[in-house]
């Protein structure tokens, strides 16, 4: 049993495992897509369920909504992303992670339990088929 009383089930560990893989901040059809090729007799209602229970959880995290899909994250320590506009695909930014809190002006009556910083441009793959 985990701490948040839901069991640990087969299917949670395909899907984390499934997303581990893919190493891509991937979108749910895209999870389902690779699960499914291992493990055909898991349903698509199943994959998405499970995804939303584990990012309710703190097991994933939902990085946000690009390019009509929201993507997962199985890294849950606090970083940063970067998305690419030419491929959409979307990279961890692996640096210090401040407290911004203490610079917002006006905002001492607010409770800041987090915040998200989204980097855009060209991936160095893309910047190089463009040459």
């Amino acid at each position: 049993m985990r701490l948040d009383g839901k069991r640990n089930t087969v299917q949670r560990k395909i899907i984390f495992d499934s997303l581990s893989e893919l190493d891509c901040h991937a979108t749910a059809e895209q999870v389902y897509a690779a699960v499914v090729r291992k493990h055909p007799s898991i349903s698509k209602a199943t994959v998405y369920r499970n995804i939303a229970q584990m990012v309710e959880a703190g097991e994933l995290l939902n990085i946000g909504n690009f390019y009509g899909a929201a993507h997962y994250d199985h890294h849950c320590q606090k970083h940063y992303h970067f998305i690419c506009e030419e491929c959409k695909l979307v990279y961890d930014v692996n640096v210090d992670f401040p407290d911004l809190s203490a610079q917002l002006v006006g905002m001492d009556r607010f409770e800041i339990t987090g915040h998200t910083l989204t980097f855009s441009g060209i991936c160095p793959t893309c910047k190089e088929v463009t040459k």
